[in-house]
């Protein structure tokens, strides 16, 4: 499946030109093995729950992650849009954060 025209500029935005980008795509990543919610990423990433609320907020705003569930047990994958756009996230992500893995 080919990329979208606008795909690129908004992955760049989420992923690498806005504060946060490196965190979120630790995120992804993780998703990207197994789905998991806001506490289980806390953990797998050593970083703040409520941080990981707030990455989760904007991935969502920007089509980068689906979820399933409901308050604390909310798990969360990334969606068809990302997945559609792999490629491209990965192109960008090596060139701006090397290895986020």
């Amino acid at each position: 499946m080919p990329s979208l025209p606008y795909a690129k500029n908004l992955l760049f935005f989420v992923f690498a030109s806005s504060r946060g980008g490196e965190n979120r795509a630790k995120i992804m990543n993780v998703l990207l093995k197994s789905p998991r919610n806001a506490n289980q990423l806390a953990n797998d990433l050593g970083l703040n729950y409520r941080a990981i609320q707030h990455h989760m907020v904007v991935l969502e705003k920007n089509n980068m992650i689906a979820k399933v569930g409901e308050k604390y047990g909310m798990t969360y994958f990334p969606s068809t849009f990302f997945e559609a756009n792999i490629d491209t996230y990965n192109e960008i992500v090596s060139t701006t954060h090397g290895s986020t893995k």
